[in-house]
């Protein structure tokens, strides 16, 4: 790693990286000094640092390492930090806890790259090249959706991908807990959601039906404890990462009306948990007993996520089951809607209304980028137009366009490539170049855009191998431009990935290899190519 740029080694990329000259050694003999409130984040370098690296860091009042909270910086917001280290000390200062946890995933990749495996230097010893940092990210949110109503991910697997997000410092994990495949939390109200929500029988069509519809060709289940669950937000919290929750309504809920039928419009129906992939067209009816069911459930979600953010989805919700019924049709008549299809904007604002009640804020995907309340945050996918639409109308948007977000698709046309997504590939340049709020609009719709995040729907993504093949390294390019912003480049992006691979290695996350193709820009599809995709 030469001392002399570090800046062409850390990703993402801090706003602003001057060389020192000369070097820092850490070893068994070095202390940590952590000022009043910053012993949590001193925890979190023991942890994350001395552990692998071999050295105990313990705490001391002299010691060369030094953690401050200092409220002169309150410039760099939340999560920015300051990190100067010198020949005989580093010292690293923010005016709140997160920034000091974004600075100590710095001083990680300032490190040798096999600090990070595990394996302790035989000398006790690792140097550091002497910089001056000042880092602030460009948008506040910065996230990945990982589904596991699909495919359960064991809750180990999900602390591992905590820390990757936060050596790469993305700050939210979005949980798609439940869609029509599965269920995933414990709700005590309704103990059918897991009893029978949480399990999927094998297919009797195969993989790929008639119509080319695929499906599930292996039984597949799993849940959480609540206990994993806030286990996961406390370990997530420790290293400055939310994680936020998403209960999939009023439609993508296959799994709930197979344990409860009555929620749905049809209620002497027994369904299935769906092995089928795609939109299902059974959705919650509208009576009173759903709102019901749906209080309970977020009630118990909110008890177990502090999140400020509630994901309720809302997206892809055929109505074609409102329309045929006398009940749906009578509710939207009685509201003077001009009918059932416009239910859906009434069902969300009621849920939304309920959220806002208890102080949370009410997080869904858009399919227009006009269709949800304005008390909504939103999540715009399916048209690369639909973020400005959304903060025109006065949201708060997390734009994440399916065509340059969607780590579900493959990574190129190689036919190595393992099974994905049907549709065109999503290359990491494409992950790379895409721009959620664009300089070209005016500020004070930029000023609405939080941030972006990736997806990974798992249909094809069946093991944490898999997910972490589709994921990287297009989450770095993701990682990079989103916390620098405009100031992403390709080539420096490139630079800096060639030397974060050996991070990756030393992790073993098993990365699409960085060969000429995923590096080039020739061919890149760019994220208005292709056909609109619908979500699994």
């Amino acid at each position: 790693m030469p001392a002399s740029r570090p800046d062409l080694t850390l990703l993402p990329r801090p706003s602003k990286v001057s060389s020192l000259g000369g070097r820092l050694t850490l070893d068994r003999d070095t202390t940590v000094r952590a000022l009043p409130g910053a012993e949590p984040a001193a925890d979190l370098l023991r942890t994350l640092v001395g552990h692998p690296a071999g050295l105990p860091l313990t705490p001391s009042s002299d010691g060369r390492v030094v953690l401050a909270l200092d409220d002169r910086l309150g410039g760099l917001g939340e999560e920015g930090y300051g990190l100067t280290v010198a020949p005989q000390a580093l010292q690293l200062r923010a005016a709140h806890r997160t920034g000091l946890l974004r600075g100590i995933q710095t001083i990680r990749q300032l490190l040798p790259a096999e600090a990070l495996s595990g394996g302790a230097s035989g000398t006790g010893r690792w140097e550091l090249p002497c910089v001056e940092i000042t880092d602030v990210p460009d948008r506040p949110w910065r996230g990945a959706m990982l589904d596991v109503a699909r495919r359960f991910q064991p809750i180990g697997y999900l602390h591992r991908y905590v820390d990757l997000l936060a050596l790469h410092k993305l700050n939210v994990l979005h949980l798609h807990l439940t869609d029509d495949q599965g269920w995933r939390m414990p709700v005590d109200a309704y103990p059918r959601l897991i009893s029978v929500g949480s399990r999927r029988a094998r297919s009797q069509k195969g993989p790929t039906g008639p119509d080319g519809a695929h499906f599930d060709a292996v039984p597949h289940e799993g849940a959480y404890t609540k206990a994993e669950l806030r286990g996961l937000v406390r370990y997530a919290a420790e290293r400055g990462i939310t994680v936020v929750p998403e209960i999939e309504m009023p439609g993508h809920v296959r799994a709930a009306l197979a344990a409860y039928p009555e929620l749905g419009n049809h209620p002497g129906r027994q369904l299935d948990v769906w092995t089928r992939w795609g939109v299902c067209d059974t959705i919650l009816g509208v009576h009173e007993g759903v709102f019901d069911f749906c209080r309970a459930v977020l009630e118990e979600v909110m008890d177990v996520f502090p999140s400020p953010y509630i994901h309720i989805g809302g997206e892809e919700c055929p109505t074609t089951e409102w329309e045929d019924s006398p009940a749906a049709r009578e509710r939207a008549a009685a509201l003077g809607l001009a009918g059932p299809a416009e239910l859906h904007g009434w069902f969300m604002g009621r849920v939304g209304a309920f959220l806002v009640e208890r102080g949370r804020i009410p997080l869904g995907w858009v399919e227009n980028g006009a269709d949800l309340p304005p008390e909504f945050t939103v999540m715009t996918w399916r048209d690369a137009t639909h973020a400005r639409a959304a903060a025109r109308r006065g949201h708060q948007v997390i734009a994440a366009h399916h065509r340059a977000t969607y780590l579900d698709y493959a990574q190129s046309t190689d036919p190595s490539e393992p099974v994905a997504q049907p549709g065109a590939p999503v290359p990491l340049h494409t992950v790379h170049g895409y721009e959620p709020a664009p300089h070209d609009w005016p500020e004070a719709e930029r000023a609405r855009v939080l941030g972006t995040q990736v997806q990974l729907w798992t249909e094809y993504a069946r093991t944490p191998e898999e997910i972490e093949y589709l994921s990287f390294p297009r989450l770095c390019a993701l990682a990079d431009r989103s916390w620098s912003g405009g100031r992403g480049d390709w080539p420096g992006f490139v630079e800096r990935l060639r030397h974060h691979a050996a991070r990756l290695d030393a992790l073993g996350v098993p990365y699409r290899p960085l060969d000429a193709r995923s590096l080039a820009t020739a061919g890149s599809a760019s994220p208005s190519a292709g056909t609109a995709r619908l979500h699994p």
